[in-house]
Formats: structure tokens, sequence, C-alpha cells
């Protein structure tokens, strides 16, 4: 009998695979990095054949830590780095350019383009996204427009267009299926959100033919089985979600109202809106939290460009820590009548402000402020954006800030973070035993469809919490401290 769940989470630094078994524990591990790319400023771009073969590798890896072979992994999962776009030749396999990333931005004029052209009320009635070269739309008429050749191939059924999901599927099944799943499909800026197919009319206006796409599935279902020779026998790849959905499955968010927010370089915050779509009048995204049996899961999705990576700066760039962990037991030595307010806005300002053009300060310098005031300040403006999230979400959705947040990612592990967190939102934070929550999301997916995992309702019954943090501070003060941040970022705006 099959004994565990391989999950493939391939992210934009590096590729990992994880071995659970029934009671959601975690088995092995395997990890590679591998190369950025940076061929021109504000482009990102990775190499397929990079991510393709470290995915192997860390694969085998796994099961060989495990003393595991294929005949004991019931189904495999896959979650990936979103927005990422790749396309390749359907007859060799070979990608015709270099992965987009997510992160690049060299289509920001024709974005631009199409927002003077009044085109982004259509997009946003449609996908739930914002003309943005963050998703995958652009990019795809980029490629096309851009490498000799492409769009004639296009134009007769020659390519494949896919987000890593959708390649990894492809090369695991050596070129029998092309298929994605509404998740990932719902990051491109050419998938309605409503009607769950891709859309004629905005394929047309970003000239792209419907022959590239793949077919769409729910998260949960049968994408087909790995070529035999990869890893010894083949096995069934039955789960797919974006990264960031897999990680709300992961934290078993299934209710209306539940929210989780992952604290890595960025941090991404989504909460379940249930059966519709709503639509943000705060500049949030509308997408699809996942789907199952056909019927798609909505969520309000806010992004904050800096959060761990303002501890970084602290580390790389001030020189005040050494270590990221080092941050919170500064920032808890800080004099409290000291009011700093950091606004990191070192590469703009995400959700709800969406401004690229405004630039990172630093508000109520004294001569005695140090250090410790600085690293408090760092610490705290996660805290203040997520607020702001939850003020926009919250506001989208007619309801009080009443949310509990269920975090993961880097930054979780510091006490005295999270303990701010919940002070300066107002909300309880519930920090779980597994912190691996996106790849568990993924194996979740691929365990359900299988039977090895319990339908929702009992799997949300296995999430087990670490510790709470509970607000330990009135409404008066955290209002205060709010106004402040409010006041500070009014002053860094672009577009005030």
């Amino acid at each position: 009998m099959s004994k565990y769940v391989l999950a493939i989470d391939q992210g934009t630094t590096s590729s990992r695979a994880i071995l659970f078994d029934q009671q959601t524990n975690i088995v092995a591990v395997g990890q590679q990095e591998f190369d950025q790319h940076f061929p021109s400023s504000g482009w990102v771009e990775h190499e397929p054949e990079d991510i393709w073969n470290s995915t192997v590798a860390t694969c085998r890896e796994a099961l060989q830590k495990a003393g595991a072979t294929a005949s004991d992994v019931v189904a495999i999962g896959i979650t990936n780095q979103r927005e990422t776009t790749i396309v390749w030749d359907r007859d060799t396999g070979e990608a015709i350019h270099r992965a987009i990333v997510w992160q690049d931005r060299r289509t920001s004029d024709f974005c631009q383009r199409l927002k003077i052209n009044g085109l982004e009320p259509l997009f946003t009635e449609k996908t739930g996204l914002l003309l943005d070269p963050y998703f995958s739309g652009t990019k795809i008429a980029w490629i096309l427009d851009n490498v000799e050749g492409a769009r004639e191939k296009a134009e007769t059924g020659k390519l494949a267009f896919g987000t890593v999901d959708t390649y990894l599927l492809w090369r695991l099944t050596s070129g029998k299926v092309h298929k994605t799943d509404a998740t990932n499909a719902s990051r491109t800026l050419i998938y309605n959100i409503k009607e769950g197919k891709w859309d004629d009319e905005l394929l047309k206006i970003l000239n792209i033919p419907a022959t590239l796409l793949p077919d769409v599935e729910s998260c949960s279902a049968e994408f087909g089985e790995t070529n035999a020779d990869l890893f010894g026998a083949p096995i069934r790849v039955t789960g797919i979600a974006g990264d960031q959905q897999a990680a709300t499955i992961g934290q078993a968010c299934f209710e209306p109202g539940m929210m989780k927010s992952t604290y890595g370089t960025g941090c991404f915050a989504l909460i379940n809106t249930g059966d519709k779509p709503v639509q943000s009048t705060n500049k949030l995204l509308t997408t699809i939290a996942y789907q199952l049996d056909g019927k798609p899961t909505y969520a309000l999705e806010g992004s904050i460009f800096v959060a761990g990576s303002a501890v970084q700066w602290l580390r790389d760039g001030l020189g005040i820590i050494e270590q990221a962990s080092q941050s919170g037991e500064l920032a808890d030595q800080a004099d409290p009548e000291q009011q700093l307010i950091m606004v990191p806005a070192f590469v703009g300002l995400g959700a709800p402000y969406w401004d690229a053009d405004c630039r990172g300060a630093i508000f109520g310098l004294t001569r005695g402020t140090g250090p410790k005031e600085i690293s408090r300040a760092a610490l705290e403006s996660v805290c203040f954006q997520t607020r702001d999230l939850l003020e926009a979400m919250m506001g989208d959705m007619g309801a009080k800030a009443d949310t509990v947040l269920r975090v993961d990612g880097g930054m979780v592990a510091s006490d005295w973070t999270m303990q701010r967190l919940s002070d300066l939102t107002g909300a309880p934070v519930d920090r779980p035993e597994i912190l691996e929550t996106t790849a568990l999301g993924a194996a979740y997916l691929a365990g359900l469809q299988v039977g090895f995992y319990p339908g929702p309702e009992e799997f949300a019954k296995l999430w087990k919490q670490e510790k709470r943090f509970s607000p330990t501070v009135d409404n008066q003060s955290r209002d205060s401290h709010y106004d402040l941040w409010k006041d500070a970022v009014s002053r860094t705006l672009s577009t005030r």
C-alpha cells in the first residue's frame, strides 16, 4: 500500500519536493536553488531547463532520503510560482524563450497603453485583476511579438503556453498532457473567473491565439501520470494550485471570512469570500482560491511588496543585525517613547495603494534613535501594511475586522513580530505546527483526489495551532499608532 504524497513546490529561487504521510507529517525534503537572470533593467528570467532539472532532482532526493520508491507514492501535487510564463514548441518540447518571471516589468508600457485606451475596467470585470505586468497575459504577447517566427507558429498551433505548473506537467508526462488548474488560470489576465473559461474578447485584445492555451481543470483532478523512466514507475499527478492558493488550502481556510497571510520576501494575504466573487473597491485582486469538483471558491488577495526584505535590509543594507532572527530581539529593547514610523516603499507600495513610484522613508527620527528603534519600525511596518489589507478586505466584504489571521512564512518564527502583528491589527494571530503550508496544500489536493486524505471539513480538523497571539493593547492605542502610519504613507505617495 502506498504511503506518501509527493508535493512539488516550485518557487522563484528554488525548487523543493516534500513527502507527506497520511497524517500530514513531513517525511523527507529535497531542495535545490537555481540561477536568476536579469538581462535588462526590470527584466527577470529563468531558464526553463533549470526549473525542470531542479524539480526532478529534488523529487529524487526526497524519495532517496525517505528510502522510498515510486510505488510508495500514491500521487503527486504541484504548487508553483504564479504568473511566470513559458512558451514552448509542441514538437520538440523546447522553450522558445526563457521563462518570464512574475516580477518582470518589461510590459509596463503595454499595460499603460491598454489603460489609456480605457480597457482596465473590462479586464478587471472579467478576470478580477488589474492591468499590470505582474500577470501572464502581456508576457505571452511580448514573447509572440519578440521571438522570430513565434506568432506564425502560434497561429498554426505549433506552440504551447503554460505557467510553471503546466510546463512541469507537460515534461512529467513526456508531452502527453497540456493542462492547468483554475487558480493558475485565474492569474493570466485572459481567464474569465465568472464563466470559468478562457475569454475570447481578452485574447483578441492581447492578440493571443487560443491554440496556445492549456485545458483548465479543478485543483484536485486527474492530470495524468509521470513517465516511468523519471522515478522508476508511473505516478499519478492529481493536484495543482498556485503557491498562494495552495497555502490557503494548507491553512485549511475553507470557510468564508477565513484568512491566511504568508510572510516571505513580500507578503500575500488571501481571504475566502465563498462561492461568489467580490469585486474590490479598494484595489485588491479578486481571484479563485481553489476549485473542487468544478465549483470555484473565490478570494480577495492583497500583496505587500516588502515584508521579510525589510529585515534583509536591516542586515545587508544597514548592518545593524547579523541574522534575521535578531530583529525581534532588538525591537523588543527599543525606547517605547519614540514613535518611529518606517514606510518600506523600496519598490513602491502594493495593495491597497498600488503606487510604484513612491519611495521609502522613516519619520520621527530623534538624536536618541538607534538600531533598536529602526528594527522595531521595520517590523511594525509589516504589521501596519497587514492592517491596511485587513481594512481593505473588510471594506469590500462589508464585515467587521474580527478575522483570525493564520500565518506562515519565514517571519512568523519571531514571537515578538507575531505579538506586535496581533496588537497593531487587533486580530488574533494563529501560527500552525506545520509551516510548510504551501507544499501541504498541494499534497492535500493530490491526496484528496485519490482518497488518501479526507474531504475539506475533516482535513480542517488535522490543522494544528502551534501558538495563538492575542491583542494586548487597547483600541485607542492601536488606532493612534495606525494614524501615524497613515500620515506617514500619505507623505510618501507619489500620487498624493
